[in-house]
Formats: C-alpha cells, sequence, structure tokens
C-alpha cells in the first residue's frame, strides 16, 4: 500500500474460533465512518442479544488515524486490542470487526481470551475480499462560460470526474482524480484565465 491508495475489504464477512465450549462469532463490515459503526453494533446486538458479550475494533481513514477498542465485560486488553491487531497485520482501514462471544462455561484466562479473539477476527479477515482503491483530490473550480471548452477538454483528456456541475454566465464543477495527477491538472486548468480552484478533500 502506497501514500495515494488504501486497502479495506469489499463486503462483509464472517469468521468463527471454538475454545473449551465457548463461540466467538466474527464479523467484519466495510465502514467508513463512527456512526456507521454505531449502526453495525446496534443491529448485531439485537440480532445476538443472547450472547454475553460483543467485542470489536475499527480502522476508519485513509491515513488510519481514526481507531477504537472494546472489550465490552472481557478483562481489559483481551479482546478489542487482539482484534484491531489483526487489522493492522493486515494493513486494513474502513473496517469494523466485532467479535460476539458465546460463553461456554469454562473460563480460558487472560492468554486464551486473547488467542480466541485474534483467531477469530483473523478468520473473518481470511474470509473477505480485500481491494485497494485509490485516493483521490476532490476540488472546486469556478469559470466563466467563455473557457467551458477550454475547461471540458483538459478534463476529458485527463479523465478527471464531474459532479455537481453548475453552468450559467459563471460556471461551477466538483473534479475529482487520482493524486499523482494533481499537479499536473490543476497545472493546466490554472493557465485557463478567469479559473479558480479550491481544494474541497481527499478521499
Amino acid at each position: 500500500m502506497g501514500n495515494f491508495s488504501y486497502r479495506t475489504i469489499e463486503a462483509p464477512s464472517k469468521g468463527i474460533y471454538k475454545e473449551k465450549g465457548s463461540r466467538f462469532l466474527s464479523f467484519a463490515f466495510p465502514a467508513g465512518s463512527p456512526e456507521e459503526v454505531k449502526e453495525l453494533l446496534e443491529t448485531l446486538r439485537k440480532e445476538y442479544h443472547d450472547a454475553r458479550h460483543h467485542c470489536y475494533a475499527y480502522m476508519i481513514g485513509s491515513d488510519r488515524s481514526a481507531w477504537r477498542v472494546n472489550d465490552d465485560g472481557e478483562p481489559s486488553g483481551t479482546a478489542g486490542k487482539p482484534i484491531l491487531g489483526q487489522i493492522n497485520a493486515a494493513g486494513l482501514t474502513n473496517i469494523l470487526i466485532v467479535v460476539i462471544r458465546y460463553f461456554g462455561g469454562t473460563l480460558l484466562g487472560v492468554g486464551g481470551l486473547i488467542n480466541a479473539y485474534r483467531s477469530s477476527a483473523s478468520d473473518a479477515i481470511n474470509n473477505s475480499s480485500i481491494v485497494e482503491h485509490d485516493l483521490h483530490d476532490y476540488y472546486e473550480i469556478q469559470f466563466p462560460f467563455a473557457v467551458l471548452n477550454d475547461v471540458m477538454r483538459i478534463l476529458k483528456e485527463e479523465n478527471a470526474g464531474q459532479s455537481q456541475q453548475s453552468f450559467g454566465l459563471e460556471c461551477s464543477i466538483i473534479i475529482d482524480f487520482g493524486i499523482p495527477a494533481r499537479d499536473r491538472i490543476i497545472g493546466r486548468l490554472s493557465r485557463i484565465r478567469g479559473l479558480e480552484s479550491k481544494f474541497i478533500i481527499t478521499r
């Protein structure tokens, strides 16, 4: 994975691990925001309301800067951190992994719990399809209608994405393109008389 892309899972997947009567059901989901994480957790808690623990970890953002772990009543550090460790080991982001435990009556100890949650999370990742997404820069460009043809020619030649178009005496378009093309595309557009560009977001 380079600076211009990130790895995530393409679709939800499941895994399972069994130890001394306890069952650890794992669920991996693509997730792009804490709000999405919250909705997924609520859905699982309703569906598996009879389980003792719903432990999880998530990683969000192309820079992998937003993350959280939760042991949900298990001894501190025995559930959420091992799950996050598997996310890190696979180099993934924009992902939520939840491991739901059905207690089997036998205590596993700290080492046993860490291994169980790690193994269950690993199984969900192994059962998923991992994809690599290219990061894109998004810019808003504004320009007079008189130079519309010049602008559109460059966007077509550079295969830049376009959205939220507004055409009048003054025109505006949201454009996006791969980060490596940033200097070239913005440089070409900046030479068009009257055109202004404003960076919006990288995602």
